[in-house]
């Protein structure tokens, strides 16, 4: 059976949602947890698919893992006995490639298949190879298998420079000079909240780490790191797509557990459009609003730039915003496939290969279609849309709010990657939606799964 999403716009949301952990700290601080013998404890850990394939890599290694309520997780690595991902975990994601420094701590040699992914553009693994080469690592591919085999006697300290501020090459050499012989320099690194969060955690776990902003970490290597109980971050994912959506529906919500400060560059684009939103103690609310809004230009950027996987959630508000747009993306070239869908559903979205901003730009006539023009207010209705990545699935959902009629999404896996329970949350404010399965995903009679619908 294929699931999908049946949603029924036009329904204003209102309530208290709280925000999940996050996943891109969440599913890191598993992997960290493989450099030590000793137990750690994980807290606020998300329910969510990347989590589930990340505790089938950790298992099939040997570790040990238990949930335990409220989102507890304890894992125990002591028992890991091979070095070698399996070849159909390693494909599901990316996050393989951040067992390696573990493994060749533990183990002299680690072997990491080729790595899966959203399709959203190019994510080199050469950043990460490269790295952990300088950390005295030998590192080949071994074609014929799609296996990258590295080994290692002892990792030594180096002076890294990324060509680009990568969160996860980033985070894996953090990760592999914890436990290197002598000092690490990392110059042009990634400094998102997941990444500092990472940082602490490592620390807290005996690590020596120094951090010099704007974008540089040293690491001192240590002899070993004992086990942590640790606490996720708020998503601020998960934060930036329910604020689009009280705002896209001209609702009510308050977001429990946000952390303002991690979505800053976003609240700010959310003034420039002239939304309304309140600080709390403990999250955000955003009330007060009806569109049409301001229209505006934006680019995307590395931290503490707009965030790139906030893209696509604020080209389904521009829609409902009055003028001429700009979106102009520098982070990955591959990104706005998703407009054909939104155009589907009655938006006004012209993609481009020219530079649209001031912003230095990796793709400069390159023949990406790497910005978008956005015309609105456009009144959206209902269609047949399909998911094709993460964040751009949970665009089609907030377009799906607002719009008039009936839409139905397919590509569930997709959302299901990475956000904990989002159509429930939906519910519990208000919105129209069930998930139903299907024998085809081209039928129009859809045998309803959950009935739970408000």
């Amino acid at each position: 059976m294929t699931e999908i999403l049946e949603i029924e716009g036009g329904h204003r949301l209102h309530g208290v949602v709280p925000i999940s952990g996050a996943k891109n700290a969440a599913t890191k601080m598993l992997l960290a947890s493989l450099l030590t013998d000793e137990p750690c404890v994980l807290e606020n850990v998300p329910a969510i698919q990347d989590l589930v394939f990340t505790e089938q890599i950790c298992e099939a290694l040997g570790v040990r893992i238990a949930h335990e309520e409220h989102g507890r997780v304890r894992v125990d690595a002591s028992p890991m006995h091979t070095s070698a991902i399996p070849m159909e975990l390693g494909q599901s994601n990316r996050l393989g490639i951040m067992a390696m420094g573990p493994l060749l701590h533990r183990f002299g040699e680690a072997h990491v298949p080729q790595l899966g992914g959203c399709r959203i553009g190019r994510r080199p693994v050469n950043f990460h190879v490269d790295g952990l080469m300088a950390l005295g690592a030998e590192i080949d591919y071994e074609c014929g298998l799609g296996v990258y085999h590295a080994r290692a006697r002892r990792l030594h300290g180096a002076l890294i420079t990324l060509p680009y501020p990568s969160v996860m090459t980033t985070e894996n050499l953090v990760m592999t000079a914890t436990l290197a012989e002598g000092t690490t320099v990392i110059e042009n690194a990634a400094c998102e909240p997941e990444v500092l969060s990472l940082v602490d955690m490592l620390r807290q776990m005996g690590a020596a780490i120094e951090y010099h902003p704007p974008r540089t970490f040293v690491v001192h290597g240590v002899e070993r790191l004992h086990g942590v109980t640790w606490h996720t971050i708020p998503d601020r994912n998960e934060v930036v797509a329910l604020a689009v959506a009280a705002a896209i529906t001209g609702g009510d919500v308050t977001l429990a557990g946000a952390r303002p400060a991690d979505v800053t560059t976003f609240l700010n684009t959310l003034e420039r459009m002239g939304i309304h939103y309140e600080i709390l103690d403990d999250g955000l609310r955003l009330c007060d609003n009806r569109p049409p809004y301001r229209m505006i230009s934006v680019e995307t950027d590395t931290h503490p730039g707009f965030m790139t996987d906030w893209q696509s959630p604020l080209v389904t508000l521009l829609t409902q915003a009055q003028g001429v747009g700009t979106i102009h993306e520098t982070v990955y070239e591959d990104r706005l496939g998703y407009t054909a869908e939104l155009n589907k559903m009655g938006a006004d979205i012209q993609v481009s290969t020219a530079c649209l901003g001031l912003l230095p730009c990796r793709f400069k006539e390159q023949g990406y279609n790497h910005s978008a023009i956005v015309r609105g207010p456009t009144p959206l209705h209902g269609a047949w849309v399909t998911m094709p990545d993460l964040r751009a699935g949970c665009t089609l959902v907030l377009a799906a709010l607002c719009a008039g009629g009936i839409t139905h999404i397919e590509g569930l896996e997709h959302l299901d990657r990475g956000f904990e329970r989002l159509d429930e949350k939906l519910r519990t404010l208000g919105a129209r939606v069930r998930r139903l399965d299907t024998a085809s995903p081209t039928q129009a009679a859809c045998r309803p799964v959950d009935a739970a619908v408000v």
